[in-house]
C-alpha cells in the first residue's frame, strides 16, 4: 500500500518517480554546484519562531490584499515555464487549481498555454511574467495581450540577463519537446527552443539570441510608459535595488534568486528579505519566493515584512502527481499548514505576523 502524501516533500518524491529524468531535473535543478538551491531551504529552517500564547486564536483570517486584489491566504503560485511537461493541461490546470484554492498565479512567458487560455480558465488573479526582449515590439505585444486577456499585473524578471549554468540540463540534453507549444513567443522565436543538434544549449541559445542583456533601470520606466498595469520587479535581493525599483515606477518587488537557478552561492531569500523590507519601509508591495515548503515558512516571511509569498516547485510536483487535483491538494495542504502555524504562534491575521515573532 502506497503511503499517504503528507507534505510538500512527499509530493516531490512522488513526482520524481513519475516524471522523465530530463523533466524532473529541469524543474528541480539549480545552477552550478546547487549550493544556493540547498541553502534556500535550510535558511528558512534556521529561522526560529518566538511564538505568543494566550492570545485567543479561536477565530483567524488569512486573507490579504495585494495591488488592490483579494486573496483568501497570502500565497500565490510563482511563474514557472513549460508546465505541460508535468501535466497535459499545463498552466490551465494551475489556473483552475489556484482559483479553487482562493489564490492567484503568475503566468510565465515561457508557458505552454496561451495567456488568453490561462486567464480565461481562472476567476482569480492572474499576473503575467515577462522578460524584456531585444525587440521591444515583441515585449509590447505581450503586454497588450496580457492587458486584453485580463491579467492584473506584470512581473518583470530582472535577474536573467543570461542563463545560469544548469549542469543537470547539460547532462540530460534538456530541450522542449517539439510537439509542445510555446505560444507566447513570436513565430520566429519558437524553433530555437526545440530539439536541435546541440539540445543541451537550446534554451541558453534562445535566451542569448532574444533576451536583452543590456536592460537597466531605464527599462522599468519604459515598461511603465507602455502599460497601465502595476509592475513588480522580480529578482531583488538588495535593499538599495528595491528602492531603485520603486523610484523607477515599480509598484513593488519580489525578493527572489530565481530558485537557485542563476547565480550560485548568492544570498538565500530568507536572509535577504529583512533588509529589503527595512529599505522599503512599507512602501509598495513586497513578495518573496525561494525554498518555501512549510506553513511556518510563510509565517516567517510575513513576520520579516513580506505581504505574501510565492510557491514554486511544489506546485509542479502536484501537477505531475495528479494534474489539477494534485495541484489543489498541494495548495490545500500548505494552506492548512499556514493556518495551523498562525494558531500555534498566537497570530490571528497577517497583520499580526510582526518582526517580534522572530526574536
Amino acid at each position: 500500500m502506497q503511503p499517504p502524501l503528507l507534505n510538500l516533500q512527499d509530493f516531490e518524491r512522488e513526482a520524481h518517480a513519475r516524471l522523465p529524468r530530463m523533466v524532473f531535473d529541469y524543474y528541480a535543478g539549480g545552477a552550478n554546484d546547487e549550493i544556493l538551491l540547498r541553502a534556500s531551504r535550510t535558511a528558512w529552517e534556521a529561522v526560529e519562531l518566538h511564538y505568543r500564547v494566550l492570545t485567543d486564536v479561536s477565530e483567524r483570517s488569512l486573507s490579504v490584499q495585494l495591488l488592490g486584489q483579494s486573496l483568501d491566504w497570502p500565497v500565490l503560485v510563482a511563474p514557472m515555464a513549460f508546465q505541460q511537461m508535468a501535466t497535459p493541461e499545463g498552466e490551465v490546470a494551475t489556473a483552475r487549481a489556484t482559483a479553487a484554492c482562493g489564490t492567484g498565479m503568475i503566468l510565465s512567458t515561457l508557458s505552454n498555454q496561451t495567456i488568453e487560455a490561462v486567464a480565461g480558465a481562472s476567476t482569480a488573479p492572474v499576473w503575467f511574467q515577462l522578460y524584456i526582449y531585444r525587440d521591444r515590439g515583441i515585449t509590447t505585444e505581450l503586454v497588450r495581450r496580457a492587458e486584453a486577456a485580463g491579467c492584473r499585473a506584470l512581473v518583470l524578471t530582472a535577474d536573467t540577463p543570461m542563463l545560469g549554468r544548469r549542469e543537470r540540463d547539460l547532462l540530460n540534453g534538456f530541450h522542449v519537446p517539439a510537439d509542445f507549444p510555446v505560444p507566447n513567443l513570436g513565430l520566429d522565436m519558437r524553433g530555437t527552443l526545440g530539439t536541435s543538434a546541440d539540445a543541451a544549449s537550446a534554451l541558453s541559445t534562445f535566451i542569448a539570441k532574444h533576451w536583452d542583456a543590456s536592460i537597466a533601470w531605464r527599462d522599468v520606466e519604459w515598461l511603465r510608459s507602455v502599460t497601465s498595469l502595476p509592475i513588480l520587479v522580480k529578482g531583488i535581493v538588495r535593499g538599495d535595488d528595491a528602492r531603485r525599483a520603486l523610484a523607477h515606477g515599480a509598484a513593488g518587488v519580489i525578493v527572489s534568486n530565481h530558485g537557485g537557478r542563476q547565480l550560485d552561492t548568492a544570498v538565500p531569500t530568507a536572509r535577504a528579505l529583512p533588509a529589503v523590507a527595512d529599505a522599503m519601509a512599507g512602501e509598495g508591495t513586497l513578495l518573496v519566493d525561494g525554498g518555501i515548503r512549510r506553513g511556518t515558512d510563510v509565517l516567517k516571511a510575513l513576520s520579516m515584512g513580506a505581504n505574501a509569498v510565492l510557491l514554486g516547485r511544489p506546485l509542479l510536483w502536484g501537477l505531475a502527481t495528479a494534474g489539477e487535483s494534485g495541484a489543489v491538494r498541494v495548495l490545500k495542504l500548505l494552506r492548512d499548514e499556514v493556518d495551523l502555524a498562525f494558531a500555534l504562534a498566537g497570530v490571528r491575521s497577517p497583520a499580526e505576523a510582526t518582526r517580534d515573532l522572530l526574536g
